[in-house]
């Protein structure tokens, strides 16, 4: 498999009530990270950092367009406290498998943001809630 563009690229992400919605369409920006934290156990006797990796971590970030029946509807309410599942799913090479990641996040944050030019857009970020690392299935 050779390298592949995000394009297309899905994401869903679940409601309050846990339904899950596609918001591909009002996303315009995706950033995933995973993560593991890092332990430095650095003798004296070392000339360069030792490590060790501790626990897993992720984190996404998300911005798009303000739609007010969509994405709207799933963020408004996010730092009520419930974790939302959130699946971002890539398309495979010569239309091979899928990859997908699965994970679920907490998202504190919701940030609507109207522009000089009059463009209202939206900002949230999701971090893992549940103690699960996340790993991308194909």
């Amino acid at each position: 498999m050779g390298k592949l563009s995000g394009i297309p690229l899905q994401l869903q992400v679940d409601d309050s009530a846990g339904t899950p919605q596609d918001i591909s369409n009002d996303v315009n920006t995706l950033s995933i990270k995973n993560s593991r934290g890092e332990w430095d156990v650095t003798g004296l006797d070392k000339s360069a950092i030792e490590r060790q990796l501790l626990l897993g971590d992720a984190e996404v970030s998300l911005s798009g367009v303000f739609n007010e029946a969509l994405s709207h509807r799933v963020f408004r309410d996010c730092g009520i406290g419930n974790p939302r599942e959130v699946t971002i799913t890539l398309p495979g090479g010569g239309g091979g498998a899928l990859h997908t990641l699965v994970m679920n996040l907490v998202f504190a944050s919701y940030v609507v943001s109207r522009g000089n030019d009059g463009a209202l857009t939206w900002a949230t970020t999701g971090k893992l809630a549940d103690g699960t690392v996340p790993t991308w299935a194909t």
